[in-house]
C-alpha cells in the first residue's frame, strides 16, 4: 500500500437552535440546541476522514478544544501506522501521560473524535461502508484493536475470538440478508417539550413507514406522564413495543417508585434511570423491576468500557444502548459490544443528535453479522430530523428498518450550505442571537 500521511486536521463547531422547537427535549436537556463537533482528517492522498462528536450546544466548546489539541500530535503522522495498528494509536492518546489524568468525560470523547475520523478515513482508503470494513477484518485484527487491560477479568482475548469465529459460517449469509433489510429501527418520538397533538402527528408518519416500536421522554410530571402514555398507547395499540426515558432525572428509590406507577402501560425498558454511572443503583432497578417485566437500558452517556463492564457483569441493564460518540472511538465501542454478547444482553445502540444515527447503524450491522449473528431482540434508534439537509448521503428507513448503507466509511459528508448556515458563531442562523447558542443560554 501507498504511504500515505496526514496533512490536516480540521475542526468545525456546528450547533442547530433546536430550542425552538423542543426538538430532543427532556427532564435536563429542556431547550437543548442540536450540536456536533465536526472533525475532518486530511490524507495526502486527497481523502478526508471525518467525525462528528454530538453535544447539546455549549459543549462543542470544550470537545472541540480537545480535538484540537489533540490533533497536535499527529502533525504529519504517517497514516499507515494507524492502518497496520490502530490499537497503539488508540494508547498514544489515551495513554499520554498529562492527558490521562483528566480521565473520562470530554477528554475521552475528544479522543473518540480524531479516533473515529481515523476509522473512517481507513474505510475510505479500502472504498466500504464502515460496517463492511469491520465485518471483513480477520477475527485476530479485529481483537487487536482494543484495550485489554481492564477487561480481561470479564472477557479475554481469547473468548472475544470464540465469539467473532463461533458462527463463522453463517457470516456471508447473514451479510446477504442485511443488506436486503438493515437492522429494526425505533422511532423516538415523544420529546419532553412536544405536544400531544405533534407526537401523534411523528408516530403516524413513523407508522405509515412500518414502526412499530416508539419512545416516550418521561419523569417530569407523573400525572402528566401517565395522561402522555395513555394517549400514546390509544395510538399505537397494545401490540406495538414502548419504551420510556428519563434520561437520568431520578435517584435510585425514586426511579423504582415512579416505574411502578407507569407499569400498567407495559414499557420495555426505562432507559437511564438515574447516574450513569451507579452500578449498584442499577442493579437494585433492575431487581425490582423485573417482576413487571420493564428491563433497563442504558448506555448513552456512559463514559468508559469499564463502567460497561460491570453493568454487564451483574446484570445491571437487560439493553445495552452503545453511542457513537460518548467513548473514546470505534476501539472502545467494540469491546463493549463483545462484552454484551458474552453476557446475552442485546445492543440497541442510541442514536438521535447531528450524525449519531448515522454512525450507530454500521456498529449494529457489524454486530448482527458478526458478533450476536441474529437480529432478534435488538433495536436501533432513529430520529427523523437533521438528515436530508444536513447529509449527502442521509440514513434511510423502510419497512420499519434501516436501510444499510453503501456510501464509504461512516457516511458523515455535509452539505456546504448546511455548514455556512450553521458553523457557530458565525454561520447565518446565529446573527444577532450568539448568545442562545452560550453557555449563558439558561431555560
Amino acid at each position: 500500500m501507498k504511504k500515505l500521511k496526514i496533512i490536516d486536521v480540521e475542526v468545525i463547531d456546528i450547533r442547530v437552535p433546536t430550542s425552538d422547537t423542543l426538538q430532543g427535549s427532556d427532564p435536563f436537556h429542556k431547550k437543548p440546541n442540536w450540536s456536533c463537533v465536526y472533525t475532518s482528517i486530511k490524507l495526502d492522498n486527497g481523502i478526508e476522514g471525518l467525525s462528528v462528536c454530538f453535544t447539546s450546544g455549549a459543549g462543542n466548546d470544550w470537545i472541540a478544544y480537545g480535538v484540537r489539541d489533540i490533533a497536535k500530535l499527529f502533525k504529519d503522522f504517517e497514516f499507515n501506522k494507524f492502518i497496520n495498528d490502530p490499537g497503539s494509536v488508540y494508547k498514544l492518546i489515551n495513554d499520554h501521560h498529562q492527558l490521562r489524568w483528566l480521565a473520562d468525560g470530554v477528554n475521552r470523547m475528544a479522543m473518540g473524535a480524531i479516533i473515529n475520523a481515523l476509522w473512517d478515513a481507513w474505510a475510505k482508503v479500502e472504498k466500504k461502508p464502515m460496517w463492511k470494513l469491520l465485518v471483513d477484518m480477520t477475527p485476530q485484527k479485529l481483537v487487536d484493536t482494543i484495550d485489554w487491560r481492564y477487561m480481561e477479568d470479564a472477557l479475554t482475548r481469547d473468548e472475544a475470538l470464540e465469539i467473532l469465529n463461533e458462527k463463522s459460517h453463517e457470516h456471508r449469509d447473514l451479510e446477504i440478508k442485511m443488506q436486503q433489510k438493515g437492522p429494526k429501527a425505533y422511532s423516538t418520538a415523544g420529546w419532553l417539550g412536544l405536544t400531544d397533538e405533534e407526537i401523534a402527528k411523528t408516530i403516524e408518519t413513523m407508522q405509515d413507514q412500518g414502526f412499530d416500536c416508539f419512545k416516550m421522554k418521561v419523569g417530569q410530571n407523573l400525572n402528566h406522564d401517565k395522561e402522555r402514555l395513555s394517549f400514546i398507547r390509544g395510538i399505537i395499540g397494545d401490540d406495538s413495543k414502548l419504551m420510556v426515558d428519563c434520561n437520568q432525572v431520578w435517584g435510585v428509590d425514586e426511579a423504582i417508585n415512579y416505574m411502578t406507577e407507569l407499569k400498567d402501560f407495559k414499557p420495555i425498558w426505562i432507559e437511564e434511570p438515574t447516574a450513569r454511572d451507579d452500578v449498584q443503583g442499577h442493579i437494585k432497578i433492575s431487581k425490582a423491576l423485573k417482576k413487571f417485566n420493564i428491563k433497563v437500558a442504558s448506555g448513552e452517556q456512559v463514559p468508559s468500557p469499564v463502567i460497561f463492564k460491570q453493568l454487564l457483569q451483574h446484570q445491571a441493564i437487560g439493553y445495552c444502548q452503545i453511542d457513537a460518540t460518548r467513548l473514546g472511538g470505534v476501539n472502545d465501542v467494540l469491546a463493549v459490544i463483545l462484552l454484551a454478547k458474552k453476557y446475552k444482553v442485546p445492543v440497541c445502540p442510541h442514536g438521535g443528535g447531528i450524525g449519531l444515527c448515522n454512525m450507530i447503524l454500521h456498529y449494529a450491522i457489524w454486530d448482527q453479522i458478526k458478533v450476536s449473528s441474529h437480529s432478534n431482540n435488538q433495536l436501533v434508534e432513529y430520529a427523523e430530523f437533521l438528515q436530508d439537509e444536513v447529509f449527502i448521503n442521509p440514513i434511510q428507513v423502510k419497512d420499519g428498518s434501516y436501510i444499510t448503507p453503501q456510501s464509504y466509511g461512516w457516511g458523515l459528508e455535509m452539505h456546504k450550505e448546511f455548514l455556512r448556515m450553521y458553523e457557530y458563531p458565525i454561520g447565518d442562523i446565529w446573527k444577532d442571537r450568539v448568545a442562545s447558542g452560550s453557555i449563558t443560554f439558561l431555560p
